[in-house]
C-alpha cells in the first residue's frame, strides 16, 4: 500500500512537472511570437543582412556591424526604399556627311550668250547650272577651245586671283565663266561652236561638250576672234553691266 502511494506520488508530481514545463514553454513561444512580430514591423522592407562583421547598405550608406546583428530605422527604411535608379541615355555619335563629289560633267546643263558682238567688252557668257539631285563642286576655269581649233584658251590675266578654291553647286545653283573675245589681230577666225570640259583643282580636265552661242534672242550667233581668255567660275555674272 505504500509502494502504491509513493507511485502515485510520484506520478502526480511527473504530471505536474510536465504541466509547469509546458506552461513555461507555452509562454516563451507567447512572448518570442510577440518578440517576433514586433521585429517583423521594425525592420520591414529592410536590406537583408548576415551574421555579425557583416556590411550593410542602409540609406545610401554601407555600415559595418562590429558583433551585433544590424537593425534598420523607419528613417532608414524609407530612404532606401524611395531610392531610385536613372539611367541616362547616351548619345550617339554625329555621324560624318557625306563628302560633296566633283561635278564630272554629265550633270550640268550649259548655255552660251554672245554678249556685246563686234563692240569693246565682247565675250561670251557661259552658264553652268547643276540639274542632278546632288551637289557637286567645280573649281578653276572651263577648259575651253574655239571652234575647230586645237588649243586651249589660256586664264585670264585680268580675272580675279582665288580660282582654285571648289564651289559647290547645289541642284539647280548657277556659276558663270567669261571667254574673252579679242579681234583686233591680223589672223582672224569666225565660228559659232565651242568646246568645253570642266577642270579638276590638279587642272586635269574631264570629258569636253560641243556647245553653240545664241544671241540674246534664241538665236545661233557668229562670233569672230584673233585671241582669246577665259575666267574662272563665279557665282555671279562677269562683265554684268
Amino acid at each position: 500500500m505504500r509502494t502504491s502511494r509513493i507511485r502515485i506520488a510520484a506520478v502526480a508530481g511527473a504530471t505536474t512537472a510536465l504541466a509547469l514545463g509546458f506552461t513555461a514553454y507555452a509562454n516563451s513561444a507567447t512572448d518570442s511570437g510577440a518578440q517576433t512580430h514586433q521585429s517583423t514591423g521594425t525592420v520591414a522592407h529592410a536590406a537583408p543582412y548576415t551574421s555579425a562583421g557583416s556590411v550593410q547598405q542602409a540609406a545610401g550608406q554601407v555600415v559595418a556591424n562590429e558583433g551585433h546583428a544590424p537593425s534598420a530605422t523607419g528613417q532608414q527604411v524609407a530612404v532606401a526604399s524611395a531610392k531610385k535608379t536613372v539611367t541616362v541615355a547616351k548619345k550617339k555619335p554625329a555621324t560624318r556627311a557625306t563628302s560633296v563629289r566633283q561635278c564630272s560633267g554629265d550633270e550640268i546643263s550649259y548655255d552660251v550668250l554672245h554678249r556685246f558682238p563686234k563692240q569693246l567688252g565682247e565675250h561670251l557668257l557661259v552658264t553652268a547650272m547643276n540639274a542632278d539631285s546632288k551637289p557637286c563642286w567645280v573649281t578653276a576655269s572651263p577648259s575651253v577651245m574655239l571652234g575647230d581649233t586645237v588649243n586651249v584658251l589660256p586664264h585670264s590675266k585680268k580675272d580675279a586671283p582665288g580660282g582654285t578654291a571648289r564651289i559647290t553647286l547645289k541642284p539647280g545653283a548657277k556659276v558663270y565663266s567669261a571667254v574673252n573675245l579679242f579681234a583686233d589681230g591680223k589672223k582672224k577666225r569666225t565660228s559659232t561652236e565651242l568646246s568645253l570640259a570642266l577642270r579638276d583643282q590638279g587642272g586635269d580636265t574631264g570629258p569636253a561638250v560641243e556647245l553653240n552661242a545664241f544671241t540674246s534672242k534664241g538665236a545661233v550667233s557668229k562670233f569672230t576672234w584673233s585671241s582669246a581668255d577665259v575666267t574662272n567660275w563665279n557665282t555671279a555674272k562677269p562683265y554684268d553691266f
